[in-house]
């Protein structure tokens, strides 16, 4: 039955290529490869690595006095349960890497038929290090944000102020919904790339990271029926629990199958730099961003490559807060713009904004019944690139924004400029003059 199931684009490298067995032919992408098979082996660790964790604690529990050990007795079995539940995440991601096509390893294996064995390591995988294996855990906490009833709260707060947006600029009785072509850059899972598509437009979603593209192609095309796996997102998050069970919670996925219910719309996801990948200009009649623009070294790329892909009269939707990723990275440069310079920025840049909002309350893969919740004051903002952006944008091209110019009490171009501005004033009016004269002699 389920291979009759409508089958849904994958992540592609290179964006949109017909044959992905060609995507990764090529001597040149051989760093890649290696990439993503670092990815898969931080997969395949995930068990040992978090069970070194838990060992831990299972030791120094026995070390405790006798007395302690026996009053810590629902502890001890609490325990057990948390590695049952690194055991059950572990399946989940061994059904993951299960079909492996569209990630080839370097010799080329890797195929559907691949043994349990090899889909799981114990020793400490080549060029794995700790951050990865962190993005590996996050992974699975992203997969109940997006694709879990238990997130849905969650996903409402971050997802449906941009669809409520969007629909309400490209609404439904006003345009053939399937011409809107909409891009949501660092889609993640794929849950609002997916939800907009359902809506009727045309949807692309890209994604750097492949712990993202892996899982979400795992979700929108390999899962063929809802809730069909068990998930302990929470089950690394030792502290701060009020309950034992608040640690061991699980939860079922995806929460709707996109296989048997395809969306409406055009569906695609692509893999890539964002800088990369999108340098045509007139692209698309929206940009969606949803925690993502905080995730360049320089913002100010970003803002332009939007400005740049966007069709004359298209919008930008944005939502998310300022945490700007690199900012406390090692070895990477980060400028850290406020949101009061971001709206110097994009104004200066071309942009006409159409409404923003601050405070929006938003969390991001939070345990809800953890006794620590952390949520952030988001930002939210439409912006339009102008219909006649090209005249437009030449005027704001000779301008400085307001706030980064300088005092230039002794700059005589600045000095000509408002003389010649006060001059055209003063043309104009002798010019009205003098028509009123004339008519004034023909009567």
């Amino acid at each position: 039955m389920s291979d009759m199931l409508p089958s849904l684009p994958f992540p592609m490298h290179p964006k949109m290529h017909e044959d992905p067995a060609l995507a990764f032919s090529a001597k040149e992408d051989e760093e890649e490869r290696r990439h993503i098979q670092k990815v898969q082996n931080a997969f395949k660790y995930y068990r040992p690595y978090a069970y070194l964790r838990l060992k831990k604690k299972w030791d120094y529990l026995h070390s405790l006095s006798a007395d302690d050990q026996r009053l810590l007795s629902k502890y001890r079995t609490h325990l057990d349960t948390v590695g049952n539940g690194i055991d059950c995440n572990q399946a989940v991601i061994r059904e993951i890497l299960r079909d492996r096509v569209l990630y080839p390893t370097g010799d080329g294996s890797g195929s559907a038929g691949d043994t349990d064995n090899d889909n799981e390591t114990d020793e400490p995988p080549a060029h794995v290090r700790h951050g990865d294996m962190d993005q590996a855990q996050s992974t699975l906490k992203l997969i109940a944000r997006d694709w879990s009833a238990e997130c849905a709260i969650e996903r409402e707060q971050s997802y449906k102020p941009i669809i409520d947006s969007i629909e309400e600029y490209y609404k439904p009785s006003d345009y053939k919904l399937n011409e809107i072509k909409i891009l949501v850059p660092g889609a993640g899972l794929g849950r609002l790339t997916y939800e907009l598509a359902c809506r009727g437009y045309a949807c692309e979603g890209n994604e750097f990271s492949y712990f993202m593209l892996i899982a979400s192609n795992f979700v929108l095309n390999l899962c063929d029926y809802e809730n069909k796996h068990v998930l302990y997102p929470w089950v690394h998050q030792y502290v701060n629990n009020m309950r034992r069970a608040d640690q061991v919670a699980s939860v079922r996925f995806p929460d709707i199958c996109p296989v048997r219910n395809p969306p409406k719309g055009n569906i695609e996801m692509a893999a890539g730099d964002f800088l990369e990948v999108y340098k045509t200009p007139d692209a698309y009649n929206c940009v969606a961003t949803c925690f993502f623009i905080d995730c360049a070294n320089n913002v100010i790329d970003f803002i332009r490559t939007i400005y740049k892909i966007l069709v004359p009269g298209g919008i930008w939707v944005n939502l998310g807060p300022l945490l700007y990723h690199y900012s406390d990275v090692q070895g990477q440069n980060s400028i850290e713009p406020t949101y009061e310079d971001l709206v110097i920025i994009m104004e200066s840049i071309g942009f006409d904004i159409l409404s923003c909002r601050t405070g929006i309350r938003t969390k991001y893969a939070q345990n809800p019944q953890s006794m620590k919740q952390s949520e952030y004051q988001s930002l939210f903002w439409v912006c339009r690139k102008p219909p006649n952006n090209f005249e437009q944008q030449q005027q704001r091209e000779q301008k400085e924004p307001p706030d980064l110019i300088v005092n230039r009490e002794h700059d005589t171009q600045i000095d000509v400029d408002v003389d010649a501005d006060d001059l055209d004033h003063q043309l104009e009016d002798d010019e009205m003059q003098s028509e009123s004269q004339s008519q004034a002699k023909q009567t």
